[in-house]
C-alpha cells in the first residue's frame, strides 16, 4: 500500500492537517488498514522534502496544513495511470507456513489447511455481512475495499482447496530433502519416511 500516494490523493482534494489526512484515509477504507499518525507526519516530511507537498504558514497552534504542489499532482497522476507492479515475490505467511508444515515432522498439514480454511471462511462471511449492511452507493470507496477483501478471501479458499487436492494426490510421497543436508541426516530422514 502506498501511503505516499494515498496522502497525495487526499491532498488533491484540498489542504489538510496530518490528523485530517489520517481521518480521511481511515474513512475511505473504514480503517481496514489503520494508519499511524507518526507514519502520516513522517511521510508528509518526505513529500515536502521531495517537493510534492508544501506546508502552509497558517495553522492552528503548532499544526500546519499541507497542500499538494504541481510536482505532487504530476506524481499522483502518474501513479493513477501506472498499473500496480507485482514484481518480486512478496512474503506470503500462509504459503511459507504450509511449506514448512509439509516438511516438519509431527505437523498434520491437513489439519493446518483445514484450520486456515475455517478461519478464512469466517473472514469471508464477515466481509460479506459488512457489505450487505453498507451497500450505499455514496460509500463507493468502502464498497471497492470490501470487494477486494472478499475476492482475496475467495482466492485463498480456492488455493487451500487446491493444496488439499495436491496433498491427497501425493499422499505417501516424502518431501524432497535439501541438497545441503549431510549424508547421515539424509539417511536418517529417509529411514524415518520409509518405516
Amino acid at each position: 500500500m502506498s501511503i505516499r500516494h494515498s496522502l497525495l490523493a487526499l491532498l488533491g482534494r484540498g489542504p489538510a492537517y496530518g490528523y485530517q489526512l489520517r481521518s480521511a484515509f481511515e474513512d475511505a477504507t473504514r480503517a481496514t488498514w489503520p494508519l499511524n499518525i507518526g507514519q502520516v507526519y513522517t511521510t508528509l516530511a518526505r513529500l515536502e522534502r521531495d517537493g510534492l507537498v508544501r506546508a502552509l504558514p497558517e495553522g492552528e497552534g503548532s499544526q500546519r496544513p499541507y497542500e499538494i504542489t504541481d510536482v505532487g499532482r504530476a506524481d499522483l497522476a502518474e501513479w493513477f495511470t501506472t498499473p500496480v507492479e507485482h514484481a518480486g515475490r512478496p512474503r506470503d505467511e500462509l504459503a511459507i507456513k504450509l511449506s514448512l508444515a509439509l516438511s516438519t515432522p509431527g505437523v498434520d498439514i491437513r489439519a493446518v489447511v483445514q484450520r486456515q480454511r475455517t478461519a478464512t471462511m469466517r473472514h469471508l462471511q464477515d466481509c460479506v455481512r459488512l457489505k450487505r449492511q453498507d451497500e450505499n452507493p455514496r460509500d463507493l470507496p468502502w464498497l471497492l475495499v470490501i470487494d477486494a477483501l472478499i475476492f482475496q478471501a475467495e482466492a485463498e479458499i480456492r488455493w487451500l482447496d487446491h493444496c488439499e487436492t495436491t496433498l491427497v494426490r501425493h499422499a505417501g510421497t516424502p518431501p524432497p530433502l535439501p541438497a545441503t543436508l549431510p549424508a547421515a541426516a539424509t539417511r536418517a530422514v529417509s529411514e524415518r519416511t520409509t518405516s
